[in-house]
């Protein structure tokens, strides 16, 4: 990766809706260049996908945590097995310290929250924190 490719990776995580046009006029390079660079990136899986981010204000309905929970390793394929069937849950870390697992999820209610907290702790013990508010979101940008 060069410093084109980090500037035009820098340019699509402010903008991932940016046109190929207006990144090749940043970077002083061609379109054709410039795609076939965000191919590359892509097949190479340095770029794996683009996403939308709602509003906060979007959210104000739902409940929002993060659920830690411990567990044998032996269970984990089960629990990711698990994790793909929910649409509540957004993101699933493996983590150190006490905990192997941070799941965020977003429920559409406090009844859906239990009923989530209930399934993962058939895998071990748990404890969840209720997000209140979002102080700071910042995306991933490129160095």
């Amino acid at each position: 990766m060069d410093t084109i490719d980090k500037q035009i990776l820098s340019l699509l995580s402010q903008n991932a809706r940016m046109s190929v046009k207006e990144i090749a006029s940043q970077v002083s390079l061609t379109s054709p260049a410039v795609s076939g660079r965000i191919r590359r990136m892509e097949e190479e899986g340095l770029i794996a996908g683009y996403t939308l981010v709602l509003s906060p204000d979007s959210s104000k309905q739902r409940v929002n945590a993060l659920i830690s929970l411990s567990m044998l390793p032996a269970e984990k394929d089960s629990f990711l097995q698990l994790l793909q069937q929910l649409p509540a849950v957004s993101q699933c870390y493996h983590v150190t310290g006490i905990h192997s697992y941070i799941v965020q999820v977003s429920c559409r209610d406090m009844d859906e929250l239990e009923h989530l907290i209930n399934k993962f702790q058939k895998f071990g013990q748990t404890s969840t924190q209720i997000i209140l508010s979002t102080l700071l979101h910042r995306p991933m940008f490129v160095d």
